[in-house]
């Protein structure tokens, strides 16, 4: 069953920064809108006065410019003990699709964010897992396992590192990996991306973890960094739009789970932003 992207939640805003500040105007699939607070709730309406919906969840404003249903679930949000880190906004000249499957991707780790969450020679990509759940209409990976020099703000030396990936929208990831300071326990790191044209996006990072110590200052700039080093190469990735098609990229053992979200992106019918070879 196909899915209209115009029917989905999009991330347009940090909740707990729109009620001090003026109206904020964005592109969300290439219309212009305004976000705005109002009475200390926000506001989302087209620039031809058009209120749309919102929705406050995981310390973002969310709007659709159609008719959404339910918003996916992230419990950890809800979780006691877990720090909740807005960590703000940063724009890319890139497809979203693309923003999306870059966050997917493990073996870039030791040659893109050398030292940190990777490094050579540890480059391998161990075996793992991909599925297209059909009953949540997801894509995860699991048992994913990889070195990291530094896995987290906490984390203390190198560590083996597990991960599960999630896709559970069409323009956003959930990444599960290993806690540092809580062994047996998920850290969660989201990537929330608002599609403001085909090939431009204003990719929302936010984080869910288990971390009483560093500073949260200390914690932003860090996934900040992080995403910083992924700007160069996703501005850089031609084409601009992400193929959906086999045959337009040469995948490895380690792109299984872009081939999942490509194939998912397809059944459902979201072309936003996505390389389609005519019929």
């Amino acid at each position: 069953m196909s899915r209209d992207i115009r029917n989905e939640w999009f991330p347009v805003a940090i909740a707990a920064m729109l009620p001090a500040a003026p109206g904020r105007e964005t592109l969300l699939l290439g219309e212009a809108i305004r976000v705005r607070g109002e009475d200390d709730q926000p506001v989302v309406e087209t620039l031809g006065g058009r209120t749309l919906p919102v929705k406050i969840a995981y310390g973002h404003v969310w709007t659709s410019l159609g008719e959404p249903g339910d918003l996916f679930p992230l419990p950890e949000a809800e979780q006691p003990g877990r720090r909740l880190v807005d960590v703000g906004s940063v724009r890319v000249k890139c497809s979203p699709l693309r923003a999306v499957e870059n966050f997917l991707d493990i073996a870039h780790f030791p040659f893109v964010h050398t030292d940190i969450l990777g490094s050579e020679p540890h480059t391998e990509v161990y075996r793992y897992e991909v599925q297209i759940r059909d009953e949540v209409d997801e894509v995860w990976a699991t048992k994913v396992r990889f070195y990291q020099p530094q896995a987290a703000k906490s984390a203390e030396g190198g560590i083996e590192t597990d991960y599960m990936y999630r896709v559970p929208h069409p323009t956003c990831s959930v990444l599960y990996k290993t806690s540092p300071p809580m062994p047996g326990e998920w850290d969660v790191i989201a990537l929330f991306v608002q599609p403001l044209t085909e090939e431009l996006c204003e990719v929302w990072p936010w984080m869910a973890l288990f971390d009483d110590t560093s500073p949260m200052a200390d914690l932003i700039q860090f996934q900040q960094m992080i995403f910083l080093q992924d700007r160069s190469i996703l501005e850089n990735q031609l084409p601009r739009k992400l193929p959906l098609d086999p045959g337009m990229e040469t995948p490895t053992r380690a792109d299984m789970t872009s081939i999942a979200y490509r194939r998912w992106l397809k059944r459902n019918g979201i072309t936003f932003g996505a390389q389609v070879v005519a019929a």
